[in-house]
């Protein structure tokens, strides 16, 4: 059966003061960037943004959680933040929206659409759930080649749960017990899409039961329990344990992305209702009541990552476009020629 884990007493799970200030600074960075994203496209700047408001908790607990260097992240459209908290340079960010030559992936890519292979960081894919049959894929691989001290974490949203390929790349990762733990990032809304119109149970991780695989709740809005529920998990598949689900739930206070309009599915009201699980002001809060930042040090830390973020826009917008003549670069293996 699945369990839920909660938010419980203040208990820093053997993170230091300094890990702990760094989980807040890459919230910081997330929204930050985020409201980025969403200021320049409505500037015209750049076509498309995605927003992970109301994620910031879990990517920053599942970031220091990842053992970089040998772990996989397969991460999807809304995890930016996870990204960064990684190792992703915010300049990556910012070149990936204005889609400039210098972008890692030469200016193609959607933004918030990153791949990384120095950091172990698998490209995002737009189509729903495809992306877990590759980190299953890439689990088996390890298993394969007897890499104990590695584990893939693949991210999605609660959507992506109810497509095939994730159903696929489940029953095969518990059958043959690889080292993957799957993370949900419950927002309560795929796309327009609530819950209880995709499934009729309660809780996405009760899905792990039919699988054979252990399933745990974790509140999404707590850095510090979504660290130590995915620690747990990435303990557990590295040392043949097998894979683990994870549900964690937090909500969506933005819109889908810059080309939705959530006010035709829901009311301002019913965000609001949610405003309480906001991340960003709640572990603030944690954070001062245990003496480890100061009202003071939390507006320092934001102007530090909004000078950050105005210095890297500054430098992506003034780059160029990829010539035209790069094309067909990495579209085609070889010679090619235009089919006209």
């Amino acid at each position: 059966m699945a369990k839920a884990v909660e938010s419980p007493a203040f208990e820093r799970q053997g993170l230091s003061d300094d890990q702990l200030r760094w989980m807040l600074r890459n919230m910081y960075m997330q929204r930050t960037l985020d409201n980025r994203g969403f200021q320049l496209n409505r500037q015209g700047k750049i076509p498309f943004a995605t927003g992970s408001e109301g994620h910031e908790g879990i990517h920053a607990g599942a970031a220091l959680a990842f053992a970089r260097g040998k772990d996989l992240l397969v991460p999807y459209y809304r995890d930016m933040g996870l990204c960064v908290g990684i190792g992703m340079d915010p300049l990556d960010v910012l070149l990936s929206m204005f889609a400039r030559g210098a972008d890692i992936s030469g200016g193609r890519q959607f933004p918030n659409h990153y791949s990384n292979k120095s950091l172990g960081m698998m490209s995002i894919s737009s189509i729903i759930a495809a992306h877990c049959p590759h980190a299953v894929g890439a689990a088996y691989a390890y298993k394969l080649r007897k890499q104990t001290d590695r584990a893939v974490l693949c991210t999605f949203g609660d959507g992506s749960t109810s497509e095939g390929e994730w159903h696929e790349s489940v029953n095969f990762a518990a059958v043959q017990k690889l080292p993957i733990v799957f993370l949900c990032e419950n927002n309560e809304w795929a796309i327009s899409t609530p819950r209880d119109r995709q499934m009729a149970i309660k809780d996405v991780v009760q899905k792990a039961d039919g699988y054979g695989i252990p399933g745990v709740i974790v509140d999404g809005s707590d850095p510090i329990a979504v660290y130590r529920v995915l620690k747990d998990a990435l303990e557990l598949a590295r040392s043949g344990g097998g894979p683990t689900l994870v549900e964690a739930k937090c909500y969506r206070f933005l819109a889908h992305t810059t080309d939705d309009d959530d006010r035709t599915y829901r009311t301002k009201e019913e965000i609001e209702r949610y405003r309480h699980l906001d991340p960003v002001p709640r572990f603030e809060r944690v954070l001062i009541e245990q003496g480890i930042i100061t009202a003071a040090g939390i507006e320092e830390s934001k102007k530090e990552v909004l000078g950050v973020v105005n210095d890297v826009t500054d430098r992506a917008e003034a780059l160029p476009y990829p010539p035209a003549e790069e094309l067909y670069t990495n579209v085609y293996e070889g010679t090619h020629e235009p089919w006209l």
